[in-house]
């Protein structure tokens, strides 16, 4: 049964760099392929979100000198979390899994394409100003309530849902199609996050 044209699925970053073998592999990443390609089955509006990022993006620890993946950097616009390379526009590992279905989808949103600043967020870059378009197109269709799915929980998912209920959609994750990185304890900070963004989580 299909869903309301005021629900939207959002499918966030399923590329080969995120999924097992890719320079930035999330555990498990491959195994919510076959759920999410089932979820879209029931939804009329569907975006896929994709990392695109230019060669030597600033997020990127092969940037600068004497640091490693995974430091902690001070950016311009905040705390940045150092990446090894990956999601590097026009490679194979920017490409989307082989296994997801991308045909449903009535968008696809690049982001991370500024060489100066990160976007986790399918909303907005990482200095929380610089817009990516994807709520005026929302709007534009009637969408009232989004579910975010794909990788990773507890970066571009988290953030992806956080801006989507502080800009006032009513919004759910669907922890079975989802995996994280969990660096560091980022993945309890994404969900006590999302919970006091009154996120509906389900699928634990």
């Amino acid at each position: 049964m299909e869903r309301s044209q005021h629900q939207a699925l959002v499918i966030v970053d399923v590329q080969n760099d995120f999924c097992p073998g890719g320079a930035l592999a999330v555990p498990g990443g491959d195994e919510i392929i076959s759920k999410i390609n089932l979820i879209q089955q029931s939804y009329a509006q569907i975006v896929l979100t994709q990392d695109w990022h230019p060669a030597s993006h600033s997020s990127f620890a092969s940037a600068h000198d004497s640091k490693s993946p995974y430091d902690m950097m001070q950016m311009p616009y905040g705390e940045q979390v150092l990446w090894p390379d990956h999601c590097i526009q026009g490679t194979s590992g920017a490409a989307f899994h082989a296994e997801l279905e991308t045909d449903m989808a009535d968008l696809i949103l690049r982001k991370g394409s500024n060489p100066q600043i990160d976007s986790y967020s399918a909303f907005f870059e990482n200095d929380h100003q610089t817009t990516t378009g994807l709520e005026g197109y929302l709007r534009d269709k009637g969408v009232v309530s989004l579910l975010f799915v794909g990788l990773a929980t507890d970066f571009c998912v988290r953030y992806s849902a956080v801006d989507a209920a502080k800009l006032g959609f009513d919004v759910s994750v669907d922890l079975s199609a989802c995996r994280a990185i969990d660096l560091n304890g980022s993945l309890k900070d994404a969900l006590d996050d999302m919970r006091a963004h009154n996120i509906h989580i389900i699928g634990q």
